[in-house]
């Protein structure tokens, strides 16, 4: 009998990290005026969010389908989600933005959701030394 793994490798984490990019880019640059209604949050704010996450998306992806994904990839997919986290939460609380609690609400899932990815992809980094592998 084979064991199953539940931790779910590297190219996984990526992979959902790079569609999610992919998702939200699409629907925050397409759907920026209605959801800046929503959220009282500028549409020009959320449509250049949106095309930003395209670019962004793409690295990912492109560093996912490497046959060996490098550990300085995944270094700077960790610093620049990290990074979003804290600009998600910067930004509002700093007046730049003002959200309605429905835009607070978005902002702080998807900020929840990328600081997720972002500790999935440090843990599972290449090279990444365990605590098994130092005993």
């Amino acid at each position: 009998m084979t064991g199953f793994s539940a931790r779910p490798d590297l190219r996984l984490i990526l992979r959902v990290d790079g569609a999610a990019c992919l998702v939200m880019g699409a629907g925050l640059a397409t759907l920026a005026s209605p959801l800046g209604a929503l959220t009282d949050m500028p549409p020009a704010f959320l449509r250049a969010t949106g095309l930003l996450l395209v670019p962004i998306a793409t690295i990912i992806l492109a560093i996912a389908s490497r046959s060996r994904i490098p550990a300085r990839g995944v270094a700077l997919i960790v610093a620049g989600n990290t990074a979003w986290v804290v600009a998600s939460l910067a930004l509002p609380l700093l007046g730049l933005i003002q959200p309605n609690a429905l835009g607070w609400m978005l902002l702080l899932g998807q900020a929840a959701a990328v600081a997720g990815l972002a500790g999935l992809e440090q843990a599972h980094r290449p090279g990444r030394r365990t605590r098994m592998s130092e005993a």
